[in-house]
């Protein structure tokens, strides 16, 4: 049975309070980085591609939302949804998985509300909308086989993605790239790392920034779905012991590789040898069980 998408929205972050005083201000907004820069074209690696416009709901009011479709040259072994990360948006992110169609795969890169050109201003909540309406528009697609659809999360989308997939079960496969547990987790291990907020991380953390739609919460649900978690342990970024409590909250099926000294999502790009290879080998195994 598939799992329902308004418990999305009834489970969006709000506010704290105990008595009378809050005990918590919700800044989430502060999380996002989207911009509208063009930091790179698809011409640039000579794909073939289709700009896509489709429609995401949340809050009872309508965002269109931008996205590109490669088409997988020669037949499709499957088709990939791209969640990208958090700063910027597709124009930078698809770099790190253009190379997917070369390999028999269609690919699906999408942008949040309020990054690049889709409407709308980002939220949690919006983002997991978002990334549902991706998954549910290539699946209205003719040219792709329901039946063989897979995520990818990187980052930030990778955080999103496992919320997602824990809501649906017409999902084959799912790789969770340099994400984070949560999302206070992710503000105190940034903030530790900042000499002005150091010494208050966790406190800033709680007060700041609210919990809920966690992936840690969420990875166990994705099963039978398989998992694969990648995670270098040289990131600044997230904490990679993250990584582990993703890998232990999941259900089997599930994969953990952990990169020594590795940074933030440089699989692709510093190791494309082995981690490309492998994620293709995850992905066909989830579509062929």
């Amino acid at each position: 049975m598939q799992r329902r998408r308004s418990d999305v929205i009834a489970q969006q972050p709000t506010i704290q309070r105990h008595g009378a005083h809050a005990i918590a201000w919700n800044l989430d907004h502060v999380f996002y980085y989207p911009t509208q820069l063009v930091y790179a074209a698809p011409e640039d690696y000579g794909l073939t591609y289709e700009c896509i416009r489709f429609a995401s709901t949340g809050n009872a009011s309508a965002n269109e939302l931008h996205g590109w479709f490669f088409p997988a040259q020669g037949p499709a072994t499957g088709t990939v949804v791209h969640c990208h990360g958090n700063a910027g948006n597709i124009t930078g992110h698809f770099e790190q998985v253009h190379w997917l169609p070369s390999a028999g795969w269609n690919l699906f890169c999408f942008d949040y509300r309020g990054y690049g050109q889709s409407a709308g201003r980002p939220t949690r909540a919006g983002t997991i909308i978002d990334a549902h309406a991706a998954i549910d528009y290539v699946k209205s697609r003719d040219d792709v086989d329901v039946e063989r659809v897979v995520v990818l999360g990187t980052s930030l989308g990778g955080a999103v993605a496992p919320v997602v997939l824990a809501e649906r079960d017409d999902v084959r496969g799912l790789v969770v790239d340099s994400a984070f547990s949560s999302y206070r987790q992710e503000v105190r291990w940034v903030c530790k790392h900042r000499w002005y907020t150091w010494g208050v991380a966790g406190l800033v953390a709680r007060r700041l920034i609210s919990a809920g739609l966690d992936p840690v919460d969420a990875i166990g649900r994705v099963a039978p779905c398989p998992v694969l978690i990648i995670q270098g342990t040289a990131d600044r970024i997230v904490d990679p012991s993250m990584a582990k409590q993703l890998f232990d909250a999941a259900a089997e099926p599930k994969e953990l590789w952990l990169i020594d000294g590795l940074g933030h999502t440089e699989a692709f790009d510093e190791l494309p040898d082995q981690a490309r290879p492998r994620v293709l080998r995850f992905f066909e195994k989830c579509i062929s069980t």
